[in-house]
């Protein structure tokens, strides 16, 4: 807020620009008494506040600009000019000399915005520049000023003197809060009905939440019914509408003085509004990022559509109902929710009726058209289209609150909710068919089930994660005098990874069927993946299992991959296997074997990293733990083996598995 100075013939002059806001008078107040005192004319202070206060609140009030302040003052007197920037029709200039007029009414008759201008300025007229227009009042020094005509004293109306004047409009309004503002109104109501001499008068406010119009101040009586009173309306937008009411008669000062209150305490009420509208809007924005976290945390669908209705209501509306569209373009209803749990039932019968004017019929065209339609008696409201990358989902229903209609800032608000729900919906539905195209493509490089042997036994638990396929698999071949056993893990995740998991599994079966040994079997993968692995390599433990007798001899090979966890029918439990070459990653591998006998009862468990490599916190299951856990399951059959050591693998930690987890069991059933 720079000020201008300016000095010339004598005369001191002070140009400011003030914003448009409730302290912009006080401001004026202040520039206008510096230049007084600087300049000697104390005796004008008085008027010269009063008319400055008058005419910067009608300018922040009526033009809602920016205005500029400009005082002169010289030996004759203070020259004060105020100027805003509103667009209007330029007026012819009006100047006058100090009123004369005996009759108070013919005064206010000019307008009683400029009542007090009229009434205490020796000169004042209007300015019209390129950019804005304005008001300027002349105070001559009281040595200077000519006569004035003195106004009526009436009976029972005294005229109010320059100090009472400015009293009535010097009021700090205090703490910009709901208690601050009602104070403020009741204090300015006790000094206008004291120098009005009414008995009482009230303030009345409907700030457009359903609830009517309410006493925001009184002071003394109200006023009655049946007598004349004085009511002015409050200058003030929507939402807001109220009204000032004085236990006076509308006769001499009372109705341009009340009049001046109402709008002096109207611009406070304007700044209460755009206090509030802001912090709704704020509160808006908290609750549409709040919403989004919500939406973004869910891939689930049905849960989703669950979560929209409930972050609606109560808050947006007092029943809420979300409708996707079938296969066939048909709505369905997905999920609905009210104020009134007792409602809900209701409510669902009334969404589930058909007919030209069912609600059901509105919901279809706001979705054939894509835009807001509105909802009908008996449940007032309206819907939204749901569309999320030009493709329309649904709809979004929301019925309006009993005393309280939606607000432009509720609708937008409400459409924005559509749109991210919407993309929730949408994004959970792409999560859905990647989920199910992933159990799909997994499930196809799994065996179907697991050969089922007299005397032996074999059982798999295989937990995926995530929604895209992961490297790891399993397999039972036959082979020529027995059976090969594979557990693999392919580097990576995602449909390269399922692609490479797939060669090796249809490498190893065509193989196996081919007669070959287990170390050319792993030479021929290991080339295979080097020539076509596109630089993914494999792990690998396999086994061949032939009877003999009662025992089955194991010869096992592991490529890289972790050791065994061997399991004897008495409790006692080892780690079998020798390390050798992970296939993929050299164009020569070594695979050491190693001998294993399992005897009646004896089981010998295969597993991926996804089990060890389990973590809860910074703290991973580990293969000490497999060991421990495999130890009480001895002489339990295969199948429950391996369910139990995947139900203790996934109750290590609460978080999700961040791999996928293989498990088979090898066991001698032989009795």
């Amino acid at each position: 807020m720079p000020v201008e100075v300016g000095q010339a013939a004598g005369a001191l002059t002070r140009r400011v620009r003030l914003p448009n806001d409730r302290r912009t008078p006080a401001a004026a107040r202040a520039l206008v008494r510096s230049l007084l005192e600087e300049a000697g004319l104390e005796p004008l202070i008085n008027e010269a506040l009063l008319l400055t206060t008058e005419l910067s609140t009608n300018a922040v009030v009526h033009a809602g600009t920016e205005l500029d302040i400009e005082v002169t003052a010289d030996q004759a007197g203070l020259t004060v000019t105020v100027t805003d920037f509103a667009p209007g029709p330029v007026e012819e200039l009006a100047v006058g000399p100090r009123n004369d007029k005996t009759d108070i009414g013919e005064v206010a008759e000019r307008g009683r915005g400029l009542l007090l201008v009229d009434h205490f300025a020796s000169r004042w007229g209007t300015v019209h520049e390129g950019t804005g227009k304005g008001v300027w009042f002349r105070l001559e020094s009281k040595a200077d000023a000519p006569p004035v005509a003195a106004l009526p004293v009436v009976e029972g109306d005294p005229t109010p003197s320059v100090g009472e004047l400015t009293a009535l409009l010097d009021v700090d309004p205090g703490r910009n809060t709901d208690d601050g503002l009602a104070e403020f109104a009741t204090e300015l109501l006790a000094r206008l009905a004291r120098l009005t001499g009414a008995t009482g008068g009230v303030v009345r406010l409907d700030r457009g939440e359903g609830f009517g119009r309410q006493l925001l101040a009184r002071h003394g009586r109200a006023p009655r019914d049946d007598a004349a009173t004085i009511r002015v309306p409050l200058s003030v937008h929507r939402p807001y509408i109220g009204e000032l009411e004085l236990d006076a008669s509308p006769e001499g000062y009372a109705q341009p003085l009340a009049t001046i209150v109402a709008e002096r305490l109207s611009l406070h009420l304007e700044n209460d509004r755009l206090r509030r509208t802001d912090l709704r809007r704020q509160t808006w924005l908290t609750f549409l990022a709040e919403a989004s976290e919500l939406l973004a945390q869910s891939l689930d669908v049905n849960l989703t559509m669950a979560l929209i209705p409930q972050l609606v209501v109560p808050r947006l509306g007092q029943w809420c109902a979300v409708h996707t569209t079938d296969a066939w373009g048909r709505l369905q209803l997905a999920a609905a929710t009210h104020a009134d749990e007792e409602a809900v039932t209701q409510l669902h019968g009334t969404l589930s009726e058909t007919g030209p004017d069912s609600i059901l019929s509105r919901l279809e065209e706001a979705s054939r058209l894509g835009q807001q339609v509105m909802l009908g008696a008996p449940s007032d409201g309206f819907a939204v289209p749901l569309v999320a990358r030009g493709q329309r989902l649904g709809t979004l229903a929301v019925g309006r609150h009993l005393r309280h209609r939606h607000d432009a800032d509720e609708v937008a608000v409400l459409e924005d909710v559509a749109r991210r729900a919407a993309l929730a919906i949408d994004n959970a539905r792409i999560h859905d068919e990647r989920r199910k195209v992933a159990r799909t493509l997994q499930a196809s490089l799994l065996p179907p089930a697991l050969p089922h042997v007299e005397g032996v036994g074999f059982a798999a638990e295989y937990v995926p994660t995530g929604s895209e396929v992961g490297g790891d698999f399993y397999d039972v071949v036959p082979a020529e005098d027995g059976w090969i056993v594979v557990v693999g893990d392919v580097s990576g995740k995602g449909v390269q990874a399922a692609t490479v998991t797939g060669l090796v599994r249809d490498v190893i079966r065509i193989l196996v069927d081919d007669h070959k040994p287990m170390t050319e079997i792993l030479c021929r993968v290991n080339r295979t993946l080097v020539q076509r692995g596109g630089g993914r390599y494999c792990t690998l433990a396999m086994a061949s299992v032939i009877r003999d007798g009662t025992d089955l001899a194991v010869r096992l090979h592991l490529a890289g991959h972790d050791r065994a966890v061997l399991v004897r029918a008495d409790g006692k439990t080892s780690f079998v296997g020798e390390g050798g070459t992970a296939l993929g990653l050299l164009e020569s591998i070594s695979s050491p074997d190693a001998a294993v006998t399992l005897h009646p009862g004896d089981s010998l468990i295969f597993y991926t990293d996804g089990v060890t490599e389990r973590r809860r916190g910074r703290e991973l299951f580990g293969t000490a733990r497999l060991r421990e856990a495999a130890a009480p399951l001895a002489g339990y059959p295969a199948d429950v083996m391996a369910a139990r050591l995947r139900s203790t693998t996934i109750n290590y930690s609460v978080e999700e598995p961040r791999d996928d987890i293989a498990i088979l069991v090898l066991r001698n059933d032989a009795l």
